[in-house]
């Protein structure tokens, strides 16, 4: 069976774009492939972050990753800091890249815009512990956005750069984009990625939004400038990012929604879009209430813990022992 890993970072709550994007496929993928999903903490102090709510950003990721459907007699779940073997190889990860290819990474430019000197040095070196996360499992497909593409090939480069240097210690990973929903884009700007940072809260929308702020979201999403619903990222960024989510909530074919909503306007298509996303939050919703404050959820996360250990900590052997640092007994 193939693995899988993936990992969100608990930097705020996650957002229907999150969802639609990536945790939605976890649970079709999590029949047929071996499944690994990491809470990074670590990622999420490459800016500060106050301790008591990361800790219970942390919990809440846990608590939603099982609310929408994630079964963890199938899945491994843990939290990254609980598995010291991705900073360790991280730090090999680090000494494999090169600082030009560092600088090109887009979401680095992005961030340290502005910025002057104060430049967190974790923002350079997050893709290498990105690829450290993969790399421990053997891992053979990453599914991700769009806007992690680039990441994910870096990761395959300093992998083959390894294996290059000092035998075949690491499986390439291969890119899993899906066709639909790979990125979903703010609600009042559709040219860029929804997001939890966006300092918009009228931007996106938080899987633990309740249904009166839903309705208001999607109400005041914006549309494009004429009045017909059909899906053409190019022209209608607006309307095509709403369809990909009605699409996703519904699920109905964007065609079927384009024949449905012929001659209808934006009023009434924002109106079925909410209803859409709420009976798709309702459950999930429910099922996070009853986790969130269980006992249950440390245990998965002590078994989920237990299990990425072992794993990581034999990849971490091979490739200490491929690079001579360690012992020969």
């Amino acid at each position: 069976m193939a693995t899988i890993f993936s990992g969100i970072q608990p930097s705020g709550i996650i957002t229907l774009g999150n969802y639609l994007g990536a945790m939605k496929q976890f649970v079709e993928l999590q029949d047929d492939y071996n499944c690994y999903f990491c809470i990074v903490n670590q990622h999420a102090i490459t800016v500060p972050q106050d301790p008591s709510t990361l800790r219970e950003n942390s919990r809440r990721l846990a608590a939603l990753y099982l609310a929408v459907g994630l079964d963890p007699s199938k899945i491994t779940l843990f939290i990254q800091s609980e598995v010291p073997a991705h900073a360790k190889l991280g730090w090999i990860m680090m000494c494999t890249a090169y600082l030009g290819e560092l600088e090109r990474m887009t979401q680095f430019k992005d961030k340290a815009q502005g910025r002057g000197e104060a430049i967190p040095g974790g923002l350079l070196v997050y893709p290498p512990l990105m690829a450290a996360d993969i790399l421990l499992y053997n891992t053979n497909l990453v599914p991700v956005g769009d806007d992690q593409k680039q990441h994910l090939e870096l990761t395959r480069d300093l992998a083959e750069r390894f294996n290059k240097r000092y035998g075949e210690v690491f499986t390439i990973p291969e890119i899993r984009v899906p066709k639909v929903g790979a990125r979903i884009m703010s609600l009042q700007d559709p040219g860029k990625k929804m997001s939890k940072s966006d300092p918009n809260p009228g931007g996106f929308i938080s899987m633990l939004d309740d249904e009166k702020t839903i309705v208001q979201k999607v109400k005041r999403a914006q549309t494009d400038s004429d009045n017909q619903i059909h899906y053409n990222p190019e022209e209608k960024p607006a309307i095509s990012n709403l369809l990909s989510i009605y699409s996703l909530c519904s699920g109905k074919s964007i065609d079927e929604l384009e024949q449905q909503y012929q001659g209808v306007g934006y009023g009434q298509f924002k109106s079925d879009l909410a209803e859409a996303i709420l009976q798709t939050m309702r459950p999930i919703q429910q099922r996070f209430n009853e986790l969130y404050h269980s006992s249950a959820l440390d245990d998965i996360l002590d078994q989920g813990a237990e299990k990425a250990n072992s794993v990581a900590n034999q990849t971490l052997q091979k490739v200490e022992q491929a690079m001579g640092m360690a012992r020969s007994r």
